[in-house]
């Protein structure tokens, strides 16, 4: 989840006043001019501001989550009337809100790495390498975010597990880690897709550090499925969030956010930073009639889902459930 290479990540070397002996004064003005190398040390120093933020956002939408499972106004409870009391659940409902702003940090992170990799606005409040920072810093975060949801998620199992902490631990483990562990109604299909989140965000994000091992080309191939780490994310959130377990304009709205990403992407295809990668017309078109078939279908599969985008922000039906009678009670059970 990286942003591309910074373009200056070198600086002329140092001039010399006599073969042996470098002239100190230039040499020490080049190095200080030399931007320091990023690594994962650095990023993750860099990233603490942002983490605490994150953490500040979770626990207001926690707090959020918590008011309004104790004024019986939400979804959750109407999903799953067991869960009613949010102090015997507490983590669950910490798990939901470490899902959201992960959820949050990866939208935001997304679009980032979109302004850098496509065309970008004129005016930005920011210079391209502190942009570049901030995506990776925010992808680090987006990751431990992640991992921090799916872990509260497996502690929650293990509080309601009665059959003691190593079975307990265990059970929770494969349920939350493991793929198809998990064989309990919508969530046989909503956790593995949350897994795959996960499993990919990891070495997606970190690859970034060894890219001068596994070669820039390779690097930049692999980076372009982070968008279907984000895919994903959106997703298992459809699926299995039970704040938007019904149609509404919560639903909607987090719909609605993804026509910014779709609108990026759509430009990064049309106009994309790099020539090799412009699509001309097949006569002109250097490369074979594969690959020009290719990155045509890709543009025109850009264009069909900001049509889609467009047409489930319209009408507000995405083909999620539709909400019960209030007097009705469901008899849902984590599903």
């Amino acid at each position: 989840m990286q942003a591309n290479e910074a373009g200056a990540e070198h600086a002329a070397p140092p001039a010399e006043s006599h073969p042996e002996e470098p002239d100190r004064r230039t040499s020490g003005a080049a190095d200080r001019s030399r931007p320091a190398p990023v690594t994962l040390r650095s990023d993750l120093r860099a990233g603490l501001v942002d983490g605490v933020i994150a953490l500040v956002v979770t626990a207001a939408v926690f707090a959020i989550l918590y008011a309004r499972i104790e004024a019986k106004t939400s979804s959750t409870v109407t999903v799953m009337p067991f869960m009613a009391d949010a102090g015997a659940f507490w983590m669950y409902f910490l798990s939901q809100a470490f899902g959201w702003s992960a959820l949050l940090w990866a939208w935001g992170t997304v679009v980032l790495g979109l302004l850098l990799s496509g065309p970008r606005p004129g005016r930005l409040p920011l210079s391209a390498p502190t942009l570049e920072r901030l995506h990776r810093t925010t992808s680090l975060n987006t990751i431990a975010l992640i991992f921090a949801h799916a872990l509260l998620f497996g502690a929650e199992l293990v509080n309601h597990n009665k059959d003691g902490l190593l079975g307990a631990m265990g059970t929770a483990f494969v349920e939350v880690f493991v793929p198809g562990g998990y064989d309990s109604g919508t969530g046989r299909i909503a956790i593995p897709v949350g897994q795959g989140a996960l499993y990919l965000a990891i070495p997606l994000g970190l690859l970034f550090y060894v890219r001068h091992r596994i070669g820039p080309k390779t690097w930049r191939v692999m980076h372009r499925f982070v968008l279907v780490v984000y895919v994903l994310s959106v997703w298992h959130t459809l699926l299995y969030g039970t704040n938007v377990w019904y149609d509404g304009w919560f639903r909607t709205t987090i719909w609605l956010l993804q026509l910014p990403i779709a609108a990026l992407f759509l430009m990064r295809l049309l106009r994309p930073a790099r020539r090799s990668e412009r699509l001309r017309g097949l006569r002109d078109h250097k490369g074979s009639a594969t690959g020009w078939s290719l990155r045509f279908a890709g543009r025109a599969a850009a264009v069909a889902v900001v049509v889609v985008l467009l047409a489930v922000v319209i009408t507000g039906r995405d083909g999620g459930r539709a909400e019960p009678p209030a007097d009705t009670t469901s008899t849902h059970n984590h599903d």
